[in-house]
């Protein structure tokens, strides 16, 4: 019995290279989308069992597409695939509910047999991925809605941290200096009781803040 899978990516030459990809496997791609509002539609009116989601398209970016999709089918399995192995990205796709992030330099057969995988519900992640999902980020070192809150720029900082900006993005988009930036991720990372920007991203999620 074939794996019926839609595939979302923006660049047509990714998904004709997909389809090569699994052609003679069971793996049957019967739908292609190149923003995330296509996507909801015909995952609506497609009978699918997987969808194969890039992070990062127009009119409405995987991420965003992946909580609609949790909402409409809760049951879908969902496997994040990007060019950008960023921890805000993978922070953000734990909380939101993917089966998995991939990256696209990943080998035809890990590919493959992830799909094979989540498509029977089996989750994709990574020990390391699932503890900083599920770990320190949900209990904070520090009350840091009483004692330490953020300031204004700050939380536009960790807005963009969770977005998947790196700091020198984030100096651009905000225009101020990498060093700023720099500091002021410091600042965030003691305030909320966190590590890294992973567990950072997730936090800003749960908050509501991404």
């Amino acid at each position: 019995m074939s794996i019926r899978i839609l595939i979302a990516d923006d660049h047509e030459i990714v998904r004709r290279g997909l389809r090569r990809w699994f052609a003679d496997t069971d793996i049957e791609v019967v739908s292609e989308a190149e923003n995330g509002h296509q996507v909801i539609s015909m995952v609506a009116e497609s009978d699918v069992d997987l969808v194969l989601l890039d992070v990062r398209m127009p009119d409405g970016d995987g991420l965003q597409t992946l909580r609609k999709l949790r909402e409409i089918k809760p049951d879908l399995p969902v496997l994040m695939l990007s060019g950008y192995d960023n921890p805000g990205f993978v922070a953000r796709s734990v909380e939101s509910g993917a089966h998995g992030y991939l990256v696209k330099n990943i080998e035809r057969d890990d590919l493959i047999d992830a799909i094979r995988r989540a498509s029977g519900g089996e989750l994709i992640w990574r020990r390391e991925e699932l503890r900083r999902g599920s770990g320190s980020a949900t209990s904070p070192r520090t009350p840091v809605d009483v004692e330490l809150p953020l300031t204004k720029r700050e939380s536009e900082v960790l807005q963009r941290v969770a977005q998947g900006l790196s700091n020198k993005e984030i100096a651009k988009v905000l225009e101020i200096s990498y060093e700023t930036v720099k500091e002021h991720v410091q600042h965030i990372l003691r305030k909320i009781g966190v590590t890294d920007r992973t567990q950072a991203a997730i936090w800003a999620v749960r908050h509501e803040l991404a």
